[in-house]
């Protein structure tokens, strides 16, 4: 099997290094990771101008590693080219959780997405951070646990995995949808330039069941995630009013 590695925290992090020595123990794996931070940037795509690649600073050990000036599905449209015979792209592990309506604009996310319009299998993880960088060696049998899980029992496919910082058990969880208080917090630079910061808040719990959940209870996170956005009901409720009339 060959194995297209990314994320969009940058090829610099050490999440990328750390699923990179997991996924080795299922085949031959590749790095194309962005050559800068590209957290939060969705599924944007470059056009306006060419993409380069260049060999990766950073060494990963067996590895052959690239970093590119362009976005998460930029690394995964170029690195699939690069690698037609990719089977399987995995993005991350993230720094950070991407839970619930984060999935929107997670940039690690986008890069699996991405995968699944080529049409190969993606898988996207993550996990929080506190205070300290995320135990990597903790986490890394239950990564390797989850991606033959998802091998084993999915030919095709697209996944949203978080993990808890020290996780007890794997369960499948459905997306949390909760509605958020968002504002805008004012603050200054050092030079005394005004500025500004989005944050949001919840204002509801998260349901049972859910990924959210899931990681509050310290339960790996597996969602199975699909592209077609259509609201089905709503969908079949506008034809037969249409019909109606």
């Amino acid at each position: 099997m060959d194995i297209l590695i990314t994320n969009d925290d940058g090829i610099y992090s050490p999440g990328i290094a750390a699923l990179a020595n997991v996924a080795r123990h299922f085949g031959n794996v590749h790095v194309v990771a962005p050559d800068v931070e590209q957290s939060s940037m969705g599924h944007a795509v470059t056009h306006s101008r060419p993409l380069s690649i260049k060999k990766s600073p950073i060494h990963f050990e067996n590895i052959e590693a690239f970093r590119v000036n362009g976005t998460p599905a930029d690394c995964v449209a170029l690195g699939t080219h690069l690698y037609p015979k990719t089977s399987l792209v995995l993005s991350g592990i993230n720094m950070g959780p991407n839970l619930g309506n984060s999935m929107w604009h997670s940039g690690t996310l986008a890069a699996a997405k991405q995968a699944v319009l080529l049409g190969i299998k993606g898988i996207a993880f993550s996990t929080p951070v506190g205070n300290t960088e995320p135990d990597f060696e903790l986490l890394a049998p239950f990564v390797k646990e989850t991606i033959a899980l998802l091998i084993e029992h999915s030919d095709f496919g697209l996944f949203n995995v978080n993990f808890p910082p020290n996780p007890k058990d794997i369960v499948w969880t459905r997306q949390s949808v909760r509605m958020y208080d968002g504002k805008i917090v004012p603050a200054m630079d050092p030079m005394g330039r005004k500025h500004y910061w989005f944050t949001v808040s919840p204002m509801e719990p998260a349901e049972e069941g859910t990924d959210r959940w899931a990681i509050d209870k310290g339960f790996v996170s597996i969602t199975p995630l699909r592209l077609d956005l259509t609201n089905e009901a709503e969908l079949q409720k506008m034809q037969k009013t249409t019909q109606q009339q």
